[in-house]
């Protein structure tokens, strides 16, 4: 999609967040994709390894990257009311396998009038975008905690992101608290939605958006 086809521009106007949430492999990233949208990666704002403000796993022993203080949401904020009052804005580049930003990236929204922000931390501003004008919709994307549990373990053995202990630990910690964590996710705005009714929201949210639901 070329950007004269999203927005006049004679007639610019304020553009909008929908914002994905969900579990850590529920599928965000990848429905991202489908809309066919510019994606802000809101976990490329974790803070980095040495941190000092960093939440700590119970002992002490390693930090608690699944905890909201493990991610910097007012730079998330920043970063998506720039976007929707200019239309672009510098984003980090965050490699999770050394807990390290690795550099940044120029995100353009070309134009349109939408665009996805996602990540597992996604439903910590719903309320705060809301208050700014910002927000077109808040979605937390829901399945069966196995399923849910396979595909993350699979994604970052084969990315390498932390040591396969910590991962066996991490998901088995994840596969229990699943169901917790949508409905946290739900209690500060989400609809809980599968894969095919996500993507029929974001279709509403722009009905001239060429959305497969299939």
């Amino acid at each position: 999609m070329v950007p004269g086809e999203w927005l006049s521009v004679s007639s610019p106007s304020r553009s909008r967040v929908i914002l994905l949430a969900g579990p850590s492999g529920s599928g965000k990233s990848s429905l991202s994709a489908r809309t066919g949208l510019p994606v802000l990666a809101l976990d490329d704002f974790y803070k980095e390894g040495g941190d000092p403000t960093l939440p700590l796993l119970p002992g002490g022993d390693a930090a608690d990257w699944d905890a909201p203080g493990s991610w910097h949401a007012d730079a998330a904020v920043a970063a998506i009311s720039e976007l929707c009052e200019r239309g672009s804005t510098d984003t980090p580049r965050y490699d999770i396998a050394s807990s390290a930003v690795a550099g940044w990236n120029r995100l353009d929204l070309a134009g349109a009038p939408l665009f996805v922000a996602e990540g597992i931390f996604a439903a910590e501003i719903v309320e705060r975008c809301r208050a700014l004008g910002l927000l077109a919709d808040a979605i937390c994307l829901r399945g069966n905690p196995a399923t849910t549990a396979r595909r993350r373990f699979v994604r970052d053995l084969r990315e390498g992101r932390k040591s396969v202990r910590f991962l066996i630990r991490r998901g088995w910690h994840l596969f229990r608290a699943e169901r917790a964590i949508v409905a946290r996710q739900v209690g500060f705005g989400c609809a809980p939605c599968d894969q095919r009714a996500a993507l029929s929201r974001i279709a509403e949210a722009h009905p001239r958006m060429p959305l497969s639901v299939s």
